[in-house]
């Protein structure tokens, strides 16, 4: 039984706000702060630094999150590398490889900028860049991917769930095309870890990214990088505690994943998610992605029910509904939700601009879900709109 009073218990901020901007950051369960709060409290120290009882109790937690996020994506522990967000872990891999002039990447015209700048600046190095249309419900057709490579193509780097217009890619066939081209593939699952069941062993890509702070309900400034294959990647930051011998002349690097965690890491953040993610797993992700589904096809129907309001994104859509309202700027209509109802979205481009631009838009009002989020809540938003919309008629 999916006990949605008793999650919203864990969610204090519910109490006074509609929050329907899932998409750019979720609330973090009590239990997930309370474990933060008991490593401030009780036994703060370094991770893999000293021999002393606090260094040793932190850097237990600290891998038994890894462990736990591992087990959670069906992944290696050698291959989980806990890094600031999901921008961090696709550069790590963009600069981490080592490109040739001529090498290509292929990146598609929906991705949010994290998965596209990296690349485009590849095109310093000499490496070519191909960006694949979508069509009018951001869904990428895996046949422009087979169309676009080349005997040159290194590297497939797509989302799973567009931030944009809630589109599900077609990730699976994605990586198979990908593969039987020998060509690397990188997922964005920054929409859809803790919003879907996600495999990695199962899905075999060659890299996967994700936030901490978004499905999986962690504090900002927490990032996972999944790696299929632990060499394929070179480390690009040096420093303390990714090294196990160093001299004047030479250093040698521990393996993974310490070889890509150089540095004090954000250990209460990471403990933090290790307890999140064992909240969503808790709760079930088939459950949630289940609740998340229903409340946004509600959403978009309720929404294009009203006078002057554009909903965009397909009608199988995961938990993210874009619209909006004629003749107003998103900006404003995020405004006025927040200033008469207290329902929290978001506005603007959504760090995808090229996606939106695509399709003459100067932006969009995003509603998002989660695991937390209620009927009565999209009936709030719909109804708000509804005012808003007749206001703007009169």
């Amino acid at each position: 039984m999916y006990d949605l009073s008793a999650i919203r218990k864990d969610f204090p901020l519910l109490e006074e706000y509609i929050y329907l901007d899932n998409a750019a950051t979720t609330q973090t369960p009590v239990p997930a702060v309370e474990a933060m709060k008991e490593y401030f409290y009780k036994y703060a120290a370094n991770h893999g630094r000293g021999a002393h009882r606090l260094a040793r109790m932190t850097t237990d937690k600290y891998e038994d999150a890894r462990e736990t996020v591992a087990s959670f994506l069906n992944a290696d522990v050698s291959g989980t590398v806990f890094t600031r967000n999901a921008t961090e872990s696709i550069n790590m891999v963009a600069y981490g490889l080592q490109w040739q002039a001529g090498d290509h990447v292929i990146v598609s015209i929906v991705e949010h900028h994290s998965n596209l700048l990296p690349w485009l600046r590849l095109r310093n190095q000499g490496v070519d860049v191909t960006v694949i249309p979508a069509n009018e419900e951001g869904i990428i057709e895996p046949q422009q991917i087979d169309l676009a490579i080349t005997d040159r193509t290194r590297l497939v780097s797509v989302n799973h769930v567009t931030n944009v217009f809630g589109s599900v890619q077609d990730i699976g066939k994605i990586i198979r095309l990908s593969h039987k081209n020998n060509c690397m593939v990188l997922i964005d699952a920054s929409q859809s870890a803790g919003h879907m069941p996600l495999n990695m062993k199962h899905l075999g890509a060659d890299f996967l990214a994700t936030p901490g702070h978004k499905g999986l309900l962690g504090p900002q400034g927490t990032g996972i990088l999944l790696l299929k294959d632990t060499e394929t990647l070179m480390p690009i930051y040096l420093g303390g505690g990714m090294v196990n011998s160093v001299s004047i002349e030479n250093y040698q690097i521990e393996a993974s994943p310490a070889r890509f965690e150089a540095g004090t890491p954000n250990i209460p953040g990471v403990i933090g998610l290790g307890r999140s993610v064992e909240y969503v797993k808790d709760v079930g992700v088939e459950n949630i992605e289940k609740h998340e589904k229903k409340l946004a096809k509600k959403a978009a129907s309720m929404l294009s029910d009203i006078p002057k309001v554009n909903v965009y994104g397909p009608e199988n859509r995961a938990g993210v509904v874009p619209f909006n309202i004629h003749g107003m700027n998103p900006h404003d209509v995020a405004i006025i939700l927040d200033q008469t109802r207290k329902i929290c979205v978001r506005s603007g481009y959504h760090c995808a601009m090229p996606s939106l631009q695509r399709m003459g838009l100067k932006g969009t009002v995003r509603a998002s879900f989660a695991l937390y989020n209620t009927i009565e809540e999209v009936e709030a938003l719909a109804e708000t709109v509804s005012d808003i919309a007749a206001l703007i008629a009169e």
